[in-house]
């Protein structure tokens, strides 16, 4: 039996449709809507894709939504400049710097910026403030993704307490805090990582199973309990022919959509696992728009705070 598609673009779509009516309200009782600046440094590809999404999306509900760029030869002072002018503004309530920065700026550029960052305005939840609070179950604000997959078992009715939870990858932005998520709502959390032990093994023993890696086909069948439920956060654009056919097979309706635009957007999922789990988010369709959906509730989470409570401590301002 085939597993069950756990569609992510219809529960997005549900949760901006939602969102339209709060905002609203927002406006009425504040006069104004609520302001998310995007700040986007040079020109990487899959960021402009990202950004132009956020930027829609934004506009669709409400949002005062501003674009910020600075060039790819942007010192990171430069940026320290915007951010802070950012923090000050009276009319953004979220602020999101758009990963990845250029190389040119330094390996240690992003915790940098996310120091730099008014917690209180830190929609993107990746300020050690708000990471914090995430890790005492505290937060109000938690990075999109991991966010995005938790709403998405929870409304497809998956148990989470009680199952065993593997979570392929550790990166700041999804591997640990989704582990924290799922380990606030009782699962058993096992990260797996780049050196971990017969990690196909690992992985059988999972009920909820998340790969968020960037390997192509790296979860395999062999790695799949039957009837676990897998989610596949990985978004890898691949352009070789034989790779494209190794992982789905001759005749299958994926290759001819590679014919006709010269690539394709896959996850870190087989193909083949269709067969063996239970539940499966697709690429694209299943994390990748619920990214965007939890930032806009970010953001409006912000805004309230800010304009509504006034919680004291929310951050420190730089000179």
């Amino acid at each position: 039996m085939a597993a069950r598609i756990l569609d992510g673009q219809a529960l997005a779509t549900r949760l901006q449709v939602d969102i339209i009516p709060e905002v609203q309200a927002f406006i009425g009782r504040h006069g104004r809507p609520p302001g998310l600046a995007i700040v986007l440094v040079g020109h990487d590809p899959a960021s402009e894709v990202y950004v132009r999404s956020k930027v829609r999306t934004a506009s669709a509900i409400g949002f005062r939504v501003d674009l910020e760029r600075l060039p790819a030869t942007a010192a990171l002072g430069d940026l320290f400049t915007l951010v802070d002018r950012l923090n000050l503004s009276e009319a953004h309530d979220g602020i999101l710097v758009q990963s990845p920065l250029p190389a040119a700026m330094g390996p240690e550029a992003e915790p940098q910026v996310f120091d730099r960052l008014l917690p209180a305005k830190d929609v993107d939840g990746f300020s050690p403030h708000n990471v914090g609070l995430l890790v005492q179950n505290r937060a109000s604000v938690v990075s999109g993704t991991p966010a995005g997959v938790v709403e998405l078992l929870e409304w497809e009715g998956v148990p989470i307490a009680g199952q065993r939870a593997v979570v392929i990858g550790r990166s700041d932005i999804v591997g640990k805090p989704l582990a924290m998520l799922l380990l606030h709502r009782h699962a058993t959390v096992t990260i797996c990582h780049s050196r971990t032990s017969d990690l196909a093994a690992v992985c059988r023993e999972a009920d909820i199973l998340v790969a968020a890696v960037g390997r192509p086909g790296l979860v395999t069948p062999a790695f799949v309990k039957p009837g676990a439920v897998v989610v596949d956060v990985g978004i890898n654009r691949i352009t070789d022919w034989a790779q494209v056919e190794g992982l789905f097979g001759a005749g299958h309706p994926r290759l001819a959509q590679f014919q006709r635009k010269g690539s394709l957007l896959v996850g870190d999922v087989h193909p083949g696992v269709g067969a063996v789990a239970a539940a499966l988010t697709p690429v694209p369709g299943g994390v990748g728009p619920l990214t965007v959906a939890m930032l806009m509730r970010n953001t409006l989470v912000a805004a309230r705070a800010r304009l509504e409570r006034q919680p004291a401590g929310a951050g420190r301002q730089h000179p």
